[in-house]
């Protein structure tokens, strides 16, 4: 089968891999209709992270993808061939004492896609722990292509958007900010906005972007080098929940900045090149941080159910459409910022 396959900073191809196969009784094989290019995955590609042990043949990549499930193990009870399955983008057993906390991103079984594992952006996928994983699409949501794609990023985007919200404890009437206009940002506003925030405050830099952050909710935007004095002036000294949706220091900073005295930062953004944070300044304004890696499994649930009835739309951050071919093409438009969120359809 083809897959995609990382070999280096700026150097994604596309080549043939050994077809996945049952090999544990836990086991799915899934084959990928739809998959995505993570902003995560640009860390590496941009070369702002050291990837260790990078092997010669490369690794796989990929971790959002959803698909039909092609075959299952012996213990396998929640899935069966033929069914349409989304998969959160770590995979868990759905029974050690994380995962029945709904920490499934702790799992002591669990992993990420791609690297060592079947990476999402290729042809087919085999699924550790099929039942503690995978989740079965609504009849409705399997046989409408818009659902489809309207599903499709809370595999991870939309369910890290929604875990800064949740972990900076938006509520009706919230007034929030948002730090990002990237993926993850623009769902952290229709995030908020879910949950019934009645002031959403987007920050970042390109109009195009913050436009859409007004379509999902936003209700005031912020196109500054200097964000902080706006969203002050905005909010009378501050925002109570932030949303930090970036993962750089300066992000991580402008966060806290804009942060009201008493007011708790979620942060979500993957870290890159974070040095530190700012602890005396936190202490002085008793501002908390809360947040970290998404436990998208936990979330499914809830937010299909909102897809299911047309009550939730995330898809407008999937702005290109690629076959697999496209991939390489597809990680050098987001590397280029001329794409928020490619889409691979196989």
């Amino acid at each position: 089968m083809r897959a995609a396959v990382f070999r280096g900073p700026g150097d994604v191809r596309v080549e043939q891999v050994p077809d996945p196969r049952i090999e544990a009784p836990t086991d799915a094989v899934v084959q990928v209709t739809h998959a995505c290019i993570c902003g995560s995955d640009l860390w590496s590609y941009r070369g702002l992270v050291d990837v260790p042990d990078l092997p010669s043949e490369g690794r796989r990549v990929g971790h959002e993808w959803l698909g039909v499930v092609t075959d299952v193990g012996p213990e396998v009870r929640s899935v069966a061939p033929g069914d349409r399955v989304i998969a959160p983008f770590v995979f868990s057993d759905g029974t050690c004492e994380f995962c029945t906390q709904g920490l499934h991103t702790s799992c002591v079984n669990g992993g990420v896609w791609g690297g060592d594992h079947d990476g999402g952006q290729g042809e087919a996928v085999r699924s550790p722990f099929a039942d503690g994983t995978l989740v079965r699409l609504p009849p409705d949501v399997a046989d409408e292509p818009a659902l489809l794609a309207a599903a499709l990023p809370l595999t991870d985007v939309m369910a890290t958007g929604h875990h800064a919200a949740v972990s900076a404890g938006v509520t009706a009437g919230s007034t929030v900010a948002v730090v990002g206009d990237g993926a993850v940002g623009l769902c952290g506003v229709l995030a908020a906005h879910r949950l019934g925030a009645e002031r959403i405050i987007a920050l970042g830099h390109h109009r195009d972007r913050l436009d859409l952050a007004s379509r999902f909710g936003a209700t005031d935007v912020v196109i500054d080098d200097d964000p902080v004095p706006a969203v002050r002036d905005l909010t009378g000294g501050g925002a109570p929940c932030v949303l930090e949706c970036v993962g750089t220091q300066s992000a991580v900073e402008t966060a806290l900045d804009v942060a009201r005295d008493g007011g708790t930062v979620g942060y979500v953004g993957v870290p890159a090149g974070v040095k530190g944070v700012p602890l005396s300044k936190m202490f002085g304004r008793n501002i908390a941080l809360r947040g970290g890696v998404a436990p998208a499994r936990a979330y499914l649930p809830e937010l299909l159910a909102d897809v299911a009835a047309g009550e939730l739309d995330p898809s407008p951050v999937l702005d290109r459409t690629v076959d697999l071919d496209g991939v390489p093409d597809g990680y050098a438009a987001m590397a280029q910022r001329t794409a928020i969120k490619v889409m691979i359809e196989m």
